[in-house]
């Protein structure tokens, strides 16, 4: 049975808060493991290690941010069937239709993998009468979502 816990500050964690939910194999109707469910000290503590985190990561030119992206390709990559597998068990996929997802899910990354040439920002010249425009993209902050996993992985 897997047990998942929770990965904060670059560390896996074991939950606190004594809750859990099991993890459903679809299937074949079987329980595949257990997920801890958060505490709100574990989530503050989530969100106080990115917000931590975040101003060497910001201050990290985007070159060497993308270089963690094309990590991550080789490692899912080197990985890829065994994630189609897990992605089947967990969400009763068919092994097919879990590649499928997988692949959805590194080609977005392969699109973020261009982020140096989009944070350029713009520049337009004569926008009105005596009007430059100018955009500059930088990181703000720590952001959150609560997304669907479905598709992409």
């Amino acid at each position: 049975m897997i047990e998942y816990g929770h990965f904060i500050g670059g560390k896996r964690v074991a939950g606190t808060s004594g809750r859990k939910q099991d993890v459903m194999q679809p299937m074949d109707g079987s329980v595949r493991g257990t997920v801890a469910l958060a505490s709100q000290a574990e989530l503050r503590a989530a969100v106080e290690n990115a917000k931590a985190a975040q101003p060497k990561w910001a201050a990290t030119n985007p070159q060497r941010r993308v270089r963690v992206l094309m990590k991550f390709l080789e490692l899912a990559a080197r990985d890829y069937e065994e994630l189609a597998d897990i992605l089947a068990r967990e969400h009763g996929k068919t092994i097919a239709d879990a590649r499928g997802d997988i692949q959805r899910g590194l080609e977005v990354v392969e699109v973020c993998i261009g982020a140096p040439h989009m944070m350029k920002g713009e520049f337009t010249d004569g926008a009105g009468p005596g009007i430059d425009v100018y955009s500059m993209r930088q990181p703000l902050g720590v952001v959150a979502g609560i997304t669907p996993f479905n598709f992409p992985a």
